[in-house]
């Protein structure tokens, strides 16, 4: 804006605007077109209009762009509607490379004072953001990325009562939701199979059907797709009455394409509008996912893709009845566990040491058991190994009935053997077929993961890790009891320790007596676990016989440094370890 006399207004939701003011400066009363087009600003009055900030550095903006795009194009014959572009982009050749992209208008990157007044004016904390107003001069909105990716057309105008409108809407459609109301959006009456035939939904009514949400690139749904082949192949040679709709999330048609010609079921249109629409009904939250609606339309289940896992065929049909059967097996099959019916698959009833030597699985039953699920790969993993090497070499100086059997998860027999090389305990073979049934049993959705299994095979605890992490090899042999034998001995430990303390060594705030599971004290620089004389507010730790070191000093405000506790040496504000 030349000379800069505007003044930076606050914008609200219902104030009126004058768009020429708003998008003009004293020496431009146009906008500008990717090919270079002059567009008056006068010939937007009237119209609904949103300012689009973003950038062509900016992730999230670049894959919202294209939806943007789509949506622009279904609006603008119209002729009410116009989207106006307020570049980020640091310098002009990315801005006209992003540009080239967006069929709408833009301020011209040269005007970057009058890109930062809007910047200003609308309180932009980050991209992508589209603000809308409407043809009265009024803000409707500020998310309006959210209501595009959330309703896309549909949500025009974009005004409130259209959008409590649409909300209306999707209520009273799961209120009377039917196969119908799920499948068929817009024009769209039909799903596709895999050589391209339509097949109208009404040919799905009455039957039990599995929506299944996928995406071929993703790893998880790769591994998960065969599984529901053969439950989905067994079912249909059994005449059950029982169909699969995949619902595509891919970006990529020619990869949608490659992977649909091997499924044996049907699907909805890559990039079909009703995949986002599914996805938003159902709350769509991680892949694979199954939503199982039953032969009347209603939910039955909001994801058996577990179950499908764990159980096969035996899942269906997929009721509340039936999950409450899949649960007395779940019990029984614990009840009934053994080392070997977790290890044991087939003539795989051995586990690997050094050298690839084979040791018989029975070779470790009536031993406790840590299995550690890891990879080479995993950061947290590689930080975690040598607290567990630390407490394995401990617990085996103890007890020799004790053993750790590592699970990779790496990618490569290099990496694996590599990152084995530096442990001292057992494996299964890398590409070991077990590992699946393990990860599954244990329901393993994360790394690392220690599961400790008893001397009966029986499941202690999956979460082993933590009890190392917060007490090393004194957890062993992890048990509910050993825990509460913990926790008393912390308890009687603190007995007469004040709660909170003031220490000449963080004189800002009082120290609060607190568990803490690792830390290195700020006093002695030793590592410390168990009881901590902690700020939470500047993060400083203090073991508390460094704390209660000066705690029983002399009441005059020295530090007693003459008579220090036994085994410790105060110099100074710091008590170091003699």
């Amino acid at each position: 804006m030349a000379g800069g006399e505007e003044s930076v207004t606050q914008i609200n939701n219902g104030d009126v605007l004058d768009f020429r003011s708003l998008l003009s400066s004293s020496e431009r009363d146009f906008l500008v077109r990717n090919n270079g087009d002059q567009v008056k600003i006068d010939s937007l009055k009237g119209k609904n209009l949103c300012l689009y900030f973003s950038a062509s550095w900016c992730g999230p903006c670049r894959h919202f762009t294209p939806s943007l795009v789509e949506a622009y194009k279904e609006l603008s014959p119209k002729g009410d509607f116009e989207i106006i572009f307020i570049s980020a982009d640091e310098d002009e050749e990315s801005f006209k490379a992003y540009f080239s992209k967006m069929p709408w208008l833009a301020i011209p990157f040269s005007d970057s004072e009058k890109r930062d007044r809007l910047d200003e004016e609308f309180k932009v904390s980050g991209i992508p953001t589209l603000v809308i107003i409407g043809e009265d001069g009024k803000v409707v909105s500020d998310s309006g990325v959210e209501i595009i990716r959330e309703y896309g057309i549909e949500a025009y105008p974009f005004t409130q009562e259209r959008i409590k409108e649409l909300k209306d809407q999707e209520e009273a459609a799961r209120r009377d939701q039917s196969l119908r109301s799920l499948l068929v959006f817009r024009s769209r009456d039909f799903v596709i199979s895999s050589n391209g035939n339509k097949v109208p939904v009404s040919e799905l009514e009455g039957k039990t059907v599995g929506l299944y949400f996928s995406l071929f690139s993703y790893k998880s749904c790769g591994d998960f797709t065969p599984m529901l082949v053969d439950v989905y192949e067994k079912l249909k040679a059994k005449g059950e009455s029982f169909e699969v709709v995949l619902i595509p999330l891919d970006d990529d048609e020619e990869s949608f394409n490659q992977g649909f010609r091997s499924i044996p079921w049907f699907s909805l249109p890559v990039k079909d509008k009703g995949c986002e629409k599914l996805a938003r009904y159902f709350e769509l939250s991680t892949l694979p996912t199954v939503v199982i609606i039953g032969p009347d339309g209603k939910t039955v289940h909001s994801n058996v893709a577990e179950a499908i896992e764990e159980h096969g065929v035996l899942a269906y049909p997929f009721t509340p009845e039936k999950f409450v059967e899949l649960a007395e097996i779940e019990r029984a099959k614990r009840e009934a566990q053994t080392l070997e019916t977790i290890l044991v698959s087939g003539d795989r009833d051995f586990v690997i040491g050094k050298n690839g030597v084979k040791i018989p699985v029975s070779d470790l039953v009536g031993k406790n058991i840590l299995i550690y699920f890891s990879a080479h790969w995993c950061p947290p993993c590689r930080a975690f190994l040598p607290k567990l090497i630390e407490a394995y070499h401990k617990i085996k100086a103890k007890d020799d009935a004790f053993e750790v059997i590592f699970i990779s998860s790496d990618r490569d027999q290099a990496s694996f053997d590599e990152f084995f090389s530096g442990m001292p305990w057992l494996a299964l073979p890398f590409g070991d077929r077990r590992k699946a049934s393990l990860s599954r049993t244990f329901k393993v959705s994360g790394i690392p993961m220690l599961v400790a299994i008893g001397p009966s095979g029986k499941t202690v605890t999956t979460e082993a890790r933590d009890l190392i992490m917060s007490h090393g090899a004194n957890a062993y042999p992890f048990t509910e009891e050993r825990v509460k034998e913990i926790e008393a001995e912390f308890a009687e430990m603190a007995k007469g320790w004040p709660e909170k303390l003031k220490h000449s060594l963080h004189e800002e705030h009082e120290l609060v007596l607190s568990r803490r599971r690792s830390y290195t004290c700020d006093g002695c620089e030793e590592q410390g676990d168990g009881w901590s004389y902690y700020c939470d507010e500047c993060d400083f730790d203090l073991h508390p016989k460094c704390a209660l070191e000066e705690d029983k000093g002399p009441k005059d405000g020295s530090l007693g440094e003459e008579n220090p506790k036994e085994g410790w040496a105060c110099d100074g504000d710091v008590c170091f370890k003699a």
